[in-house]
């Protein structure tokens, strides 16, 4: 492994720009395969652990995503002080052991333990991904990057479910549990191999309350970050009730079970469609235009959804239609206003993301388990809280732009505190 530090011309040393790239893309896809891999055989699972209810399956992905939101707060002061490579690696080993922990679960609970503590794990590749990105590049460099990023960790949900069928085809579904322990493995050897620490040594932050309530003190007072940062939550909530509720919304509504991976992955594939092109044009329009500009068509879509399912009018092909296209803007949306809401606070990248993730994931999981709690056997609680959710999206994005859409927004006005 190089140990040589980065610099402007060379931001991770060691690693060319496509493997760089390729890792931060495994490290997002940590937490993609981690729940999507397990959707088509929820049902078993459930059985086999004698859930008696079927909304409480939802609990096993719900269970992680909690895992996976709280720790966040913990990984960024710790990545902020020892460097990224070490505090990704312990994650990684958290990982790895409740993947062994999940495939051996006797119980309901157990399995909700050790998910919860697979999320807690794979929460540092999530903090360490944004931060070892922000540590290299900035601006409009920054969401290219994870807009490539993006594309390979979209490929994830369209072809996990798959292998989780494939998996429970030839064997019981505890291994698809052993899949995901062979893939954090793998993702150990590579970070131990070839990734560079990026972390600047005079960039370090000592670990204290007065030091992590600096660093939360500028997020919360970069109106920025904080719209961005709540926008976001909104329209991950969206995302975690339909992951939660997909499988059920397909065999229970739609009688199409049999269908469910293949339509996951095509809806899925809609996402990295649209990564692909916001890395293409990001650059030249601008995260504002692009990111504002496809909210509108989310919102525009949603709420269409939602009047057509109260007219009666849902039926499964304008179900998959109207999805697919609420996903394309969704990964138009998500990683730019990730960027955004980062921009400000580059120097407490670590620290600054682990607030993000915090927020956006446990509110996301709080507010989309709820909503997919509501499942009655139709998609009206689904499009309709997508529907509110991107309403709620578009008032903190109007809130961080001051009223103001596709506007370049000074960083110098972005703050709340007087001078």
């Amino acid at each position: 492994m190089n140990s040589a530090l980065p610099t402007p011309d060379n931001p991770h040393p060691g690693m060319g720009f496509k493997q760089f790239v390729g890792l931060i893309a495994m490290m997002m896809a940590t937490n993609a395969i981690a729940i999507d891999s397990m959707l088509p055989s929820l049902p078993e699972i459930g059985q086999a652990l004698n859930i008696d209810t079927a909304n409480h399956t939802q609990l096993i992905i719900t269970s992680y995503l909690l895992g996976f939101g709280a720790a966040q707060i913990v990984y960024g002061p710790l990545a902020d002080r020892f460097g990224r490579r070490s505090v990704l690696l312990v994650g990684m080993v958290i990982y790895t052991i409740a993947s062994l922990g999940a495939a051996f679960a006797t119980s309901f609970e157990v399995m909700m333990m050790a998910r919860a503590l697979q999320g807690v794990g794979a929460a540092a590749t999530r903090i360490l991904a944004v931060a070892i990105v922000r540590d290299c590049y900035s601006g409009r460099q920054m969401a290219r990057v994870m807009s490539l990023a993006f594309i390979v960790f979209l490929a994830v949900p369209v072809i996990a479910p798959s292998i989780g069928q494939l998996i429970v085809l030839v064997a019981p579904w505890r291994a698809i549990f052993g899949m995901l322990l062979i893939f954090g493995t793998i993702l150990i050897f590579w970070i131990v191999a070839r990734l560079p620490e990026t972390l600047h040594p005079d960039d370090r932050i000592p670990i204290s309350s007065r030091g992590i309530a600096y660093a939360f003190g500028l997020v919360l007072r970069s109106r920025i970050s904080v719209g961005y940062m709540f926008a976001m939550t909104m329209i991950m909530s969206g995302l975690f009730a339909f992951i939660t509720s997909a499988q059920q919304v397909f065999a229970d509504v739609f009688n199409a079970a049999g269908l469910f991976t293949m339509i996951f992955a095509g809806i899925a594939l809609f996402m990295a469609m649209s990564s692909f092109l916001n890395a293409r044009i990001v650059e030249r329009l601008g995260m504002r235009r692009v990111s504002h500009a496809a909210l509108l068509g989310y919102l525009a879509v949603t709420c269409t959804h939602a009047v057509l399912v109260m007219m009666g009018h849902e039926s499964l092909l304008l179900f998959v239609v109207l999805q697919a296209v609420t996903m394309f803007f969704f990964g138009l949306v998500v990683s730019n206003f990730n960027a955004m809401a980062m921009e400000p606070v580059g120097h407490v990248a670590g620290t600054a993301s682990s607030l993000l993730g915090f927020t956006t994931t446990i509110g996301g999981a709080v507010m989309g388990s709820s909503l997919g709690q509501m499942f009655d056997g139709t998609t009206l609680p689904l499009t309709l809280g997508f529907a509110l959710f991107g309403i709620g999206a578009l008032g903190f994005v109007l809130f961080a732009e001051r009223g103001r859409l596709f506007g370049a927004h000074s960083q110098n006005v972005s703050l709340l505190v007087k001078k």
